[in-house]
């Protein structure tokens, strides 16, 4: 039995992993750090609220799996400073603790096109946590690179509303090489990661891209084919039941030993009638 911790449990992904993982039987705990209360409720589920640069090791206890979704935009943030500071020094110093605190599974999202050397500050930024993170040598790192998430948010972004109308007129276009561009629902997402944690790659380092998130699916539980027959196999039931009659009552040896017994007493009274 498992258990899990989510930092950015919030926000559109994060809130659906955690209800999906509370709901999931193969988790008993579900802890979540974050800066607010979420408005999900769940026995398995307790809750530490934080600041991220405030975190410190012992607010991270021991789990299998730290799940980090954390994620703002610059227009948001309102600053490339406070940008980078959610979007790359939270995660790396939260996967440092989790390192010292001896969790063996750290899963993030980053994007579609993180790279340290590409041309646009979002995807450098997602690029360079990439690299830092797989630098820290942790024991299994998982890296999650969605395409553009859709779902129902709190808050309006309307860069994402816009892209979300384009790409769905253009999913069907959007094959080969650039299937991996569709968009992606964050509860699909959310369910990939989990999918990860469990049945995943065991490997030190892992890439998801998008197209893989989407496909990914819980593995069919085979189903016993247990006939009525075998349930109740009665000739099976009666034939056992005549062996152990036979072994628990040996009615020839009983017999037998019974007239060994008579004799004896025969014997016995003569000699003691004849004294």
């Amino acid at each position: 039995m498992r258990a899990a911790i989510v930092v950015g449990a919030t926000g559109l992904t994060g809130s659906s992993l955690v209800e999906q993982l509370c709901e999931n039987d193969e988790y008993v705990s579900v802890t979540v750090i974050a800066r607010r209360k979420p408005t999900f409720t769940h026995p398995k589920l307790e809750v530490k609220i934080r600041e991220f640069d405030r975190i410190e090791e012992q607010d991270i206890e021991f789990a299998h799996e730290l799940y980090c979704c954390l994620g703002t935009t610059i227009k948001k943030a309102g600053s490339r400073e406070v940008f980078e500071k959610v979007d790359f020094e939270y995660p790396l110093a939260i996967a440092s603790l989790a390192k010292k605190r001896g969790i063996p599974h750290f899963l993030v999202i980053t994007a579609m096109g993180a790279n340290e050397n590409s041309p646009f500050y979002y995807n450098r930024v997602k690029g360079k946590l990439e690299h830092d993170l797989v630098e820290l040598d942790l024991q299994r790192l998982s890296i999650i690179r969605p395409s553009l998430l859709v779902g129902d948010r709190d808050e309006f972004r309307l860069g994402e509303k816009v892209g979300e109308k384009v790409l769905k007129f253009a999913q069907p276009l959007l094959i080969g090489p650039l299937k991996r561009s569709r968009a992606i629902e964050a509860s699909q997402v959310a369910k990939a990661m989990i999918i990860i944690a469990l049945y995943g790659k065991q490997q030190p380092v892992t890439i998801y891209p998008s197209n893989e998130l989407i496909a990914l699916e819980y593995p069919e539980t085979p189903k016993e084919d247990v006939s009525r027959k075998t349930l109740f196999n009665w000739d099976k039931l009666q034939e056992d039941e005549k062996v152990n009659r036979d072994v628990v009552i040996n009615r020839d040896k009983y017999k037998l030993d019974e007239t060994v017994v008579d004799k004896e007493v025969h014997f016995r009274h003569r000699d003691q009638e004849k004294k």
